[in-house]
């Protein structure tokens, strides 16, 4: 009779741990701000500030571009539409170089992984690395590609999650944020 009375006792317990667990679960959501629930950014939204260093060595600022329109593309190597839009997304940044930064940022991947794709691409553009995730948590990503146009005053314009094609605006965009 004590075995059961215990087994019972521990049963009521441990749902009792899970009914609380739930209603913290809600009520800590619920009390959250949006803003940091880890939804995806919205157009209008001030792009988080960040530093970094590109392939190239040099630290990296998106400060350093306010007044300037900005284009920020999150890709990696192993990423099969990331790949496919690189090309278009290149080619539009050479369009629009004089009037529009254009900051290719890898996720995950370690310089090397990242030399050895520019190289069997013959890419030779600077590209941000951000091996740990920083930027990319910042910026709410949770899949690749992604593509942000930032504006002069540094507020998100447009933001595109997935693959790039030519049906895009993306040059639209651009212009509307010049």
């Amino acid at each position: 009779m004590k075995r059961f009375n215990n087994r019972h006792i521990l049963t009521i317990l441990i749902g009792l741990v899970a009914l609380f667990t739930g209603v913290w679960a809600v009520f800590e959501n619920m009390s959250t701000p949006e803003s940091q629930r880890g939804n995806t950014i919205q157009a209008g939204a001030v792009a988080p500030e960040f530093t970094a260093v590109n392939s190239a060595g040099e630290q990296v600022r998106l400060s350093d571009y306010r007044g300037k329109a900005v284009m920020i593309n999150f890709w990696a190597s192993w990423c099969t539409p990331c790949v496919r839009e690189m090309p278009l997304v290149h080619q539009i940044a050479q369009d629009y170089q004089n009037d529009v930064e254009t900051l290719f940022v890898n996720v995950g991947e370690s310089k090397g992984t990242i030399r050895e794709f520019m190289d069997k691409q013959a890419f030779d553009f600077p590209v941000i690395i951000d091996v740990t995730g920083n930027i990319s948590g910042m910026y709410r990503i949770t899949g690749l590609p992604a593509t942000m146009v930032i504006d002069k005053d540094g507020e998100f314009r447009h933001i595109l999650l997935g693959e790039l094609t030519e049906d895009t605006p993306l040059q639209q965009w651009l212009e509307e944020s010049i």
